[in-house]
């Protein structure tokens, strides 16, 4: 079956317990249409880039995924009818990287940015 990545962010005003919900209820739609979920993450509430709905924050999950893409297409439509579900981020990967990703990772353990060149 497919590999994917999947972003949720949700309305600000939902407590953590209701945000961490709400990732058990799409990994169960996505478990009830064959797929599995590999792993999950609770990334906090984080200011947004701009404004979503009159909302300057919201709640960040991360999941990986191993499913058909009629069970992604289902949770990514039951997502977007949610109310608490502001936006949903759907990709594809060939592989899942081992360990936390790169939101959850200390500055230490990202490793050096490249050096910035220098501009004439």
């Amino acid at each position: 079956m497919p590999l994917y990545e999947h972003v949720l962010i949700a309305r600000q005003d939902l407590s953590n317990t209701q945000a961490e919900g709400l990732i058990e209820h799409f990994s169960t739609v996505l478990a009830d249409n064959g797929g599995k979920v590999i792993d999950n993450e609770y990334w906090g509430v984080r200011t947004l880039a701009y404004k979503i709905n009159k909302n300057r924050k919201g709640h960040y999950a991360f999941l990986r995924t191993d499913a058909p893409s009629a069970a992604v297409q289902e949770m990514e439509r039951l997502a977007r009818l949610h109310d608490d579900v502001m936006r949903v981020m759907t990709i594809r990967v060939d592989e899942h990287e081992e360990g936390p990703s790169v939101q959850m990772q200390k500055r230490e353990e990202r490793g050096d940015r490249r050096e910035r060149r220098d501009r004439n």
